[in-house]
């Protein structure tokens, strides 16, 4: 009885802890102007640490954003009379994230191209833009002048981008698959996946001067890309039919061409530079940014223990109705095929899709059909806690029944009540026996939370990915993340071993000593 005492003890104390949990929702506030950019495209937009030269809080973070991009975001909403802020959003989830209504404009590099012009509106360009190629400066293309010098050379782009539609214009090139941002192509080709990428010049600038073993390539004349203005030059994206939008053109035509060309000098400047070779890179990369890294690790732990414990309770719970007798009369019978019914579709839909979906559909999908504008944490956490309830609930129930069935029968025969059995008898049993499964889950969970970036989460990975983009020492970062990742799950295995010897109670336990220390009864005849 203690052992169960101490379970039910340790199970309330999750409880609490979910409750402590604040569980909010984001509301777009008047007098404000919300613009969405990755923070991550230097010199068009960066993370840093402070407010130095000019940079603007991050909505939900304590970093800031910089760069040409926000700089331009300052000028148009100190036109409109509102407070700027910058929401970091993955490219992928701009457009969704502006039609949804978490976004009152995107200010991103974004080309008004006739595909994003049915969905969204465009103002005026902001920014004359051209295509150049970035390489290895020991390749072979290192000296290419024509787009006919890159014959079968592998290259990409960043997806759902003209960039990438661009490269049909180069005959026998090897087109690889389009890369969901810039980061990810600094990686391929410094590890020599690729031959290069298209890009647009003030990045050629941006990564050449901050990476010395790659080249911009640009081109004369007919010898590069075929570009049409709505291809190449920059606009704020802006939902269909904007109030705004005539008072941000005006805006936009009050700047010089000689104002834009300083505020891009200055950010190109100004970007983030990495410390120098004679430091060791490790102590670099935790001394720049290890603010960053910290709470990226917070948040990513905060999401899967959260997630794993309300999904433990999800999971218990649907297991203790899944295993519910079919028994009584025909309503109750029929109710309860009906419940289990409806259990096993959430169990199949949850197991059948990734994790990676699911947040899409719910952050996004759930604003633009409910308008829930839900915010992102709250999001992840939700997302986590059904997807693992989904999981452990099968596991759980795997749990119950392995307990003997002649438990059950004593427990009834003794005219316990089914619940009285579940939470005496055998819900105790089946935990432990659940718990390394359990502990699994929690592993999966802080791994999987990298998938949260489609949302824009500022967990472990996306932090990563960030400080990537700004430094180019891709390898050194991830490296990095790795250990972190590790040391974390490393930590969780142990700590939870203990609670599993713990819930064992102590080794020297003898059930048929005990029962040998109970007095015989007395023979009276």
């Amino acid at each position: 009885m203690k052992q169960h005492r101490n379970f039910w003890f340790f199970l309330g104390t999750l409880l609490l802890m979910i409750l402590a949990v604040p569980a909010a929702t984001s509301h777009a506030a008047s007098g404000t102007f919300k613009v969405g950019m990755e923070a991550g495209y230097p010199p068009f937009n960066w993370t840093q640490n402070d407010a130095s030269n000019g940079a603007v809080k991050i909505q939900g973070n304590s970093t800031y954003a910089n760069g040409y991009d926000v700089q331009m975001a300052k000028k148009v909403a100190k036109s409109l009379n509102k407070k700027l802020v910058i929401v970091k959003t993955e490219w992928d989830g701009l457009q969704p994230a502006l039609t949804s209504g978490k976004l009152d404009a995107i200010i991103a590099g974004m080309s008004p191209t006739a595909q994003r012009r049915k969905a969204i509106d465009f103002t005026d360009t902001y920014y004359h833009s051209k295509l150049v190629i970035i390489v290895r400066k020991n390749s072979k293309y290192a000296q290419a002048t024509s787009l006919k010098d890159f014959k079968n050379a592998k290259l990409t782009a960043q997806l759902n981008t003209y960039h990438y539609t661009a490269l049909n214009q180069i005959k026998g090139v090897i087109k690889e698959p389009a890369m969901k941002d810039f980061s990810a192509m600094r990686v391929a080709l410094e590890s020599g996946t690729i031959d290069g990428y298209v890009s647009e010049k003030p990045e050629g600038i941006s990564v050449t001067s901050a990476n010395p073993n790659v080249k911009m390539i640009e081109f004369k004349g007919t010898n590069g890309f075929k570009t049409n203005p709505e291809d190449t030059d920059l606009a704020i994206g802006l939902r269909k039919n904007d109030p705004d939008r005539v008072k941000i053109n005006a805006a936009l035509a009050k700047i010089s061409q000689s104002e834009r060309d300083k505020i891009m000098d200055n950010a190109v400047n100004e970007q983030p530079k990495t410390n120098g070779d004679s430091e060791n890179w490790f102590v670099a990369i935790l001394k720049q940014y290890g603010n960053m890294l910290l709470k990226g690790t917070g948040v990513t732990l905060l999401i899967s223990m959260v997630g794993t414990i309300v999904g433990f309770l999800i999971g218990l719970l649907v297991a203790i109705i899944r295993t519910i007798p079919v028994a009584g009369n025909r309503f109750r019978r029929g109710l309860l095929k009906v419940v289990d019914w409806l259990l096993s579709v959430y169990i199949e839909v949850f197991r059948g899709t990734p994790m990676i979906v699911q947040a899409a559909v719910l952050y996004y999908g759930a604003a633009q059909a409910f308008g829930w504008n839900m915010d992102r944490l709250v999001a992840a956490l939700l997302i986590v806690s059904i997807n693992t309830g989904a999981y452990l609930s099968e596991i759980m129930r795997g749990g119950i029944i392995s307990v003997n069935a002649g438990q059950f029968e004593a427990a009834h025969a003794l005219g316990m009540t089914h619940l009285q059995t579940m939470t005496k008898i055998i819900l105790p049993q089946a935990v432990r026996n659940s718990l390394p499964a359990v502990t699994n889950e929690f592993v999966i969970n802080i791994k999987d939370t990298s998938v949260l970036s489609i949302i824009s989460v500022s967990e472990l990975f996306f932090t990563g990915s960030t400080i990537a983009g700004q430094n180019f020492q891709f390898f050194h970062t991830y490296l990095v993340i790795c250990l972190i990742y590790l040391v974390l799950t490393f930590t969780i295995t142990r700590i939870l071993r203990l609670v599993e010897r713990r819930l064992d109670g102590p080794q020297n336990y003898n059930v048929m000593a005990n029962q040998n220390q109970v007095s015989a009864p007395t023979d009276n005849n």
